[in-house]
């Protein structure tokens, strides 16, 4: 459990305490809008009325004592540069920022912030990435060239194990775990198989992933077409 200060209560803000609630932690959360807090205070342990520009007003609420402190502010650039800078002088273990512009990014960074998040964009991308490919089901992006993918499990894989597709070897990307009936199992080996109805996690990088799914799930659409398409799914398999 840890004690975080949220500053700025809008519609980000305000999902970030339902989920830090939900996580068991201690939140204090702040803003200049009565409204605001009053709509979180079922999921934060106290609340506070004020301007967070204000440093008389920031100085009083023991900045030092949380373990992180998220400024959440959307709609107002200025403001939340300012509160991000007050808190770090005031001796902030850790503050993470709210950004909606690139540029916005780096001047927060500059000014204080340890980390800076983009909900846009880093939504715009997932978003391109789920919707633009039928069999992946979503994402965790590691860094720039890594992710983690659940996708689902390809028909021609159905009842065969880990060892026998061996994609670590063919597309340099890892099985991490395969999920049944809601149910992830991460105890994987090679002996591990593969039921109808699975997902699976796998590790590694973007390319070779969608090289991989592209590969196997257009392999399934040929292999299911009608006569005559049988010759050309056995031409498309050896391509590979």
């Amino acid at each position: 459990m840890k004690t975080i200060l949220l500053v700025g209560l809008g519609r980000f803000g305000r999902h970030i305490a339902m989920h830090l609630n939900q996580l068991g932690h201690q939140v204090m959360a702040v803003d200049c809008n009565e409204n605001r807090v009053e709509a979180v205070l079922p999921y934060v342990t106290t609340a506070q009325i004020g301007d967070a520009t204000n440093s008389e007003f920031i100085s009083t609420l023991g900045v030092r004592n949380f373990d992180l402190c998220i400024v959440a502010i959307g709609n107002d650039f200025q403001s939340s540069l300012e509160a991000t800078s007050l808190l770090k002088d005031l001796g902030a273990k850790m503050v993470v920022s709210r950004a909606a512009r690139d540029v916005h990014a780096k001047f927060l960074l500059r000014n204080g912030a340890d980390e800076v998040v983009y909900p846009e964009k880093q939504l715009a991308k997932w978003t391109a990435i789920r919707y633009t490919a039928d069999h992946i089901l979503d994402y965790i992006e590691l860094d720039g060239d890594n992710a983690i993918f659940e996708v689902t499990v390809p028909q021609e894989w159905i009842g065969k194990t880990i060892g026998q597709i061996d994609i670590r070897k063919k597309y340099k990307i890892n099985i991490m775990g395969i999920k049944a009936n809601g149910k992830l199992n991460l105890d994987i080996s090679p002996e591990n198989s593969f039921a109808a109805g699975n997902t699976i996690l796998v590790l590694g990088n973007y390319k070779a992933i969608h090289r991989c799914v592209e590969h196997h799930f257009a392999y399934r659409v040929v292999f299911r077409a009608e006569t005559g398409a049988v010759k050309r799914s056995a031409v498309f398999k050896n391509s590979f």
